[in-house]
C-alpha cells in the first residue's frame, strides 16, 4: 500500500520529487524515508538520490538556466518562461478533463447539492483556495453554505452540526496529508450527502463519498495549476444555481 502511495505522489509531482530533500519528499507523499529508499531499490538504484537524479534530468529542460551570466535574472524573457510554462501547465490540466471527464457523476454532485439544505464546503491547504471561491461564489448565488475554514482549530466543531439533509463538497490534493479526511468521516458519519473533487482513485475521499470527480492538475517548476479543479467547481456552482431556479 505504501509503494502504491509513493508511486502515485511521484507520477503526480515530479517537480517536487526533484528539488526536495529526502526528508521533504517523504512528508509530502504521507510516508517514512525509508519507503523511498526501498522504492528506489525495487527499480536497482543503490537509493533515493540516485533514484531522485531523473527527476532532476527531467526539470533540465522546464527550469531556467540559473547558471551562466550574472546578467541572465535580469533578462525578461527567464521569468516569461515561466510564465508560459504555468500557462502551459494550465492548458494541459483543462486539456485531461475534455479527455476523460465523468459526466454522469458531475450530474450526481450537481443534483445531490441542489437538493441540500445546506452546503458544507470543505478544502485545506493546497485545495483552500478552491473552496473559498466555490464558497464565495455559492453565497453570491443565494445558495447557502457553509465554509469550513477551521479558524481557530474550531473545524471539527464546524461539522458537528452537519445533518442527512446537508450536503458536502470536499476538495483534497494528494499527499492526502491534511484534515479534510477525518471532517469528511464526520459528516460520512452524520449521514449527510459527500461529494468530492480529488486527483487519484487512492484518495481517502473515494471511499467515503456518495459521488467523486478526478481532477488531475499539471505542476510546472514545482508550482502546481489549480485552473481545473475551479473551472470544475465553477461548473458545479452553475448547475446547482441552475437547478434551484427551474
Amino acid at each position: 500500500k505504501r509503494l502504491r502511495q509513493v508511486a502515485i505522489f511521484l507520477w503526480q509531482h515530479p517537480s517536487e520529487v526533484a528539488l526536495g530533500t529526502i526528508a521533504q519528499v517523504a512528508e509530502q507523499a504521507g510516508v517514512q524515508p525509508s519507503t523511498l529508499v526501498r522504492f528506489a531499490q525495487i527499480f536497482g538504484y543503490s537509493g533515493f538520490s540516485d533514484f531522485q537524479l531523473l527527476f532532476k534530468d527531467r526539470m533540465k529542460g522546464s527550469w531556467p538556466d540559473a547558471q551562466g551570466s550574472p546578467d541572465r535574472a535580469e533578462e525578461p524573457n527567464v521569468d516569461l518562461h515561466f510564465l508560459n510554462g504555468m500557462v502551459g501547465a494550465c492548458q494541459a490540466s483543462l486539456g485531461r478533463i475534455g479527455n476523460n471527464f465523468d459526466i454522469a457523476a458531475f450530474e450526481t454532485m450537481v443534483d445531490h447539492l441542489a437538493a441540500a439544505e445546506l452546503i458544507y464546503v470543505i478544502g485545506s491547504k493546497r485545495a483552500f483556495p478552491v473552496t473559498t471561491y466555490l464558497s464565495l461564489t455559492l453565497s453570491q448565488q443565494g445558495v447557502r453554505n457553509v465554509l469550513v475554514d477551521n479558524v481557530g482549530s474550531t473545524a471539527l466543531d464546524q461539522v458537528g452540526c452537519i445533518t442527512p439533509r446537508d450536503a458536502v463538497l470536499a476538495v483534497s490534493f494528494s499527499p492526502y496529508n491534511s484534515i479534510t479526511p477525518d471532517l469528511v468521516a464526520v459528516a460520512h458519519e452524520r449521514k449527510a450527502r459527500i461529494l468530492a473533487i480529488t486527483d487519484s482513485t487512492f484518495s481517502p475521499l473515494v471511499k467515503l463519498s456518495d459521488t467523486w470527480l478526478e481532477v488531475v492538475e499539471q505542476d510546472f517548476g514545482g508550482f502546481r495549476s489549480l485552473a481545473a479543479s475551479l473551472a470544475v467547481g465553477m461548473a458545479l456552482v452553475h448547475g446547482v444555481v441552475a437547478r434551484r431556479t427551474d
